[in-house]
């Protein structure tokens, strides 16, 4: 397993593809509007993907809040992956990369970050109109 930096031009369609396997939860981004949106986000993130055979299992999606904090935004390992700590590393290849930066990962699997032993730090609220 090799992780390594998300290019636009090669990786897209990987990545849907692994959000259309893990189900309901992420098919949000897999309609063509949002494909094609989430498409530019991934190119203005911070994004890594894990890579088996040629075949991206994994991968996360960060944005930097200038020099002050990094969140981590998307994180998804393909089902049949997990337990082989792709996770992990998909983020310390974060860590590694920007060591000056307070990193935080914006969770709903609050349990997954619980068992790598981060520490929970506030809330999310979505702001309603």
């Amino acid at each position: 397993m090799k992780i390594r930096t998300y290019n636009p031009e090669t990786d897209f369609e990987g990545i849907i593809s692994l959000m259309k396997a893990e189900g309901e939860e992420w098919s949000c981004y897999c309609s063509k509007e949002n494909a094609e949106k989430y498409k530019l986000a991934l190119a203005g993130s911070i994004t890594y993907v894990a890579i088996e055979h040629n075949i991206i299992i994994g991968f996360s999606r960060s944005f930097k809040d200038f020099d002050f904090y990094m969140y981590i935004s998307d994180l998804l390992v393909h089902k049949e992956f997990r337990g082989r700590d792709i996770g992990k590393e998909l983020i310390g290849k974060v860590c590694d990369d920007f060591p000056n930066n307070t990193i935080f990962v914006m969770s709903d699997v609050d349990e997954y970050y619980k068992k790598l032993g981060f520490r929970y730090e506030g809330s999310i609220f979505e702001v309603t109109k």
